[in-house]
């Protein structure tokens, strides 16, 4: 089978709901990331085969095909096709995921995978709670209910169900979060991620243009203190606000090529696709899924977690990669080392390439050599991608 390889990988900064992003239409805000690409590789625009955008609300502003959108507000040519994908959190995971089996499958050689999620101006659930109210129905089937009876499928409760499983405690979960925010104070402080983030004009409280390179979620003044007097989501809980991912603004995307296209084209590769696949699992507990996900992973690349040098486990919750490192085994120093969705927070359908961009940053600044991506997904889902650093 052919190899995929990574060429080129970027973001932009996370900005809060109503931030600094928030005078962006999301097809520009792609698009950005989509003309970054091809800044960084000078590859011939007219060569890309394909762009798969990861999106979870596709409505609105966000709706007709959001990756198409983007392709025509961006610097690409009108030759280059497009395609929106939804698996939930895990959607522009999945857009590499598919980006790399075109090229692994020998029929393309350079395909955009990316993500772009404006949480401000389409707001989360508005895809349910907008033909619901008009009278359209929602997503939950006859069928479904005749399975899951009495059942409301919902993210919340199932981060509760997983640190309840786990024997997790509210001061655990608040002590994972507040080192998200010191591990992403680390790295925005240090230059972690200035070679990952592409700068976009943002908009100040008052509306004046600011420069936006900086992840805006991350409180600087964080405390431990601080973190455990924020109120508990439901009562007899173990997370709060600030044990859970923010709500943000962003887009995000790599680059992926053959064999051929890196010879042809000149291309410095970052990273080798090492091993790609998924795991459907309990969606009533929804995001336990990244566990057993890994562990079939790994069985399957003939790994073992050791081997991993560096873990992006998104955090969805606290209880998500705190219930994976008790698990799995994995070395709690090797995952989200510059940070997470806590700190930095979670745009949705862009998380998926943006967590893969920092991963091979990350991976590059510390010279390792071995990446895994995975992350909880609506429906009880995860994807998990390995990757290798060239």
């Amino acid at each position: 089978m052919a190899e995929a390889y990574i060429v080129a990988a970027t973001r932009t900064a996370g900005g809060r709901k109503g931030g600094r992003v928030r005078g962006w239409h999301p097809a520009d805000l792609g698009a950005v990331v989509l003309d970054e690409l091809m800044s960084r590789t000078g590859a011939d625009p007219a060569l890309v085969e394909d762009v798969v955008m990861g999106c979870v609300g596709q409505v609105g502003e966000q709706s007709t095909n959001i990756a198409r959108g983007a392709v025509l507000a961006s610097g690409l040519p009108e030759s280059v096709p497009a395609t929106s994908v939804d698996r939930q959190c895990g959607s522009s995971q999945q857009a590499l995921h598919f980006a790399a089996q075109a090229v692994m499958s020998g029929t393309m050689d350079v395909v955009i995978a990316a993500g772009v999620e404006s949480m401000t101006r389409v707001p989360m659930g508005l895809s349910v709670m907008l033909p619901a109210k008009e009278g359209f129905g929602t997503p939950m089937s006859p069928n479904q209910q005749k399975r899951y009876p009495n059942i409301q499928f919902s993210q919340f409760m199932g981060a509760e169900m997983v640190a309840s499983k786990y024997g997790l405690t509210k001061d655990q979960l608040d002590q994972f979060g507040y080192l998200s925010h010191q591990r992403a104070i680390a790295a925005t402080q240090g230059g972690a991620f200035k070679d990952e983030i592409v700068a976009i004009d943002g908009l100040d409280a008052e509306g004046n243009v600011v420069r936006h390179d900086i992840d805006e979620g991350i409180r600087f003044e964080s405390s431990l203190e601080a973190m455990r007097g924020v109120k508990l989501l439901r009562e007899g809980g173990a997370l709060t606000a600030a044990t859970s991912s923010q709500i943000c603004d962003g887009a995000s995307g790599v680059m992926v090529v053959s064999e051929k296209a890196l010879k042809e084209m000149g291309l410095t590769p970052l990273a080798r696709i090492h091993h790609l696949s998924l795991l459907g699992h309990d969606p009533v507990i929804m995001l336990e899924a990244p566990i057993p996900a890994t562990e079939r992973a790994l069985k399957k690349a003939g790994m073992s977690i050791d081997d991993i040098d560096l873990f992006e486990v998104n955090e969805a919750f606290a209880s998500v990669p705190v219930a994976f490192i008790q698990k799995t085994g994995a070395d709690p120093d090797r995952i989200n080392v510059n940070g997470g969705a806590i700190a930095l927070g979670h745009p949705l359908g862009a998380s998926g390439t943006k967590l893969m961009t920092t991963l091979l940053h990350a991976l590059k600044a510390r010279g390792k050599k071995y990446g895994l991506q995975t992350m909880c997904e609506g429906g009880g889902m995860a994807n998990v991608t390995i990757i290798e650093r060239l």
